[in-house]
């Protein structure tokens, strides 16, 4: 079977990236730092923005926005994942089976990611909302303003969110059409 990617040049894409067996490895300050440095290398060699993100201890959710012309972001993943299995502490990697050991992988991340084209802005805002809701999902946390790992206070910042927003199930699309 052939893996197909959509891939529009400048578009905007939500991802999904989880950890090689679903080890819990990327929500200790050392792992954050390491991730948030892979996406600055990355991003200074090969621009994108983010839009938005979470990360949780077994995987992470983005938005981001390609620029103009671009639609390489199968590259910045590969390098952002090699940035952050070089740097990381050694005692995170898993035994890698004989396929990957056989390729010269290591046992930190899966092979593959999830990606999704956004299409237009009710898509983007409920993908928005899906990345800030998850550690609730997750049940990690009550409400998404109580987790550290993700954009959240950005958007607070900004005016987008109230801070108890996604508490007690109040989330932006329920607001829709209701002002």
């Amino acid at each position: 079977m052939q893996y197909r990617q959509a891939r529009t040049a400048g578009g905007t894409y939500f991802f999904t990236v989880v950890t090689y067996d679903r080890q819990p490895i990327l929500c200790t300050p050392n792992s954050i730092n390491i991730l948030k440095n892979a996406f600055q290398y990355v991003i200074a060699k090969h621009p994108f923005t983010v839009e938005a993100m979470v990360v949780l201890p077994d995987h992470l959710h983005c938005i981001w926005a390609m620029p103009d012309g671009d639609r390489d972001f199968s590259t910045r993943w590969r390098l952002i994942k090699s940035k952050f299995t070089r740097d990381c502490d050694k005692n995170l990697r898993q035994t890698p089976s004989r396929s990957r050991r056989d390729k010269q992988e290591q046992a930190i991340w899966q092979r593959r990611f999830w990606e999704h084209l956004i299409r237009d802005d009710t898509d983007y805002l409920n993908h928005v909302e899906y990345i800030h809701y998850n550690p609730v999902k997750h049940e990690y946390v009550g409400q998404p303003g109580q987790w550290p790992h993700s954009t959240f206070d950005r958007f607070v910042r900004d005016g987008l969110y109230s801070r108890d927003w996604g508490g007690n199930g109040i989330i932006i699309n329920d607001m829709i059409g209701k002002e």
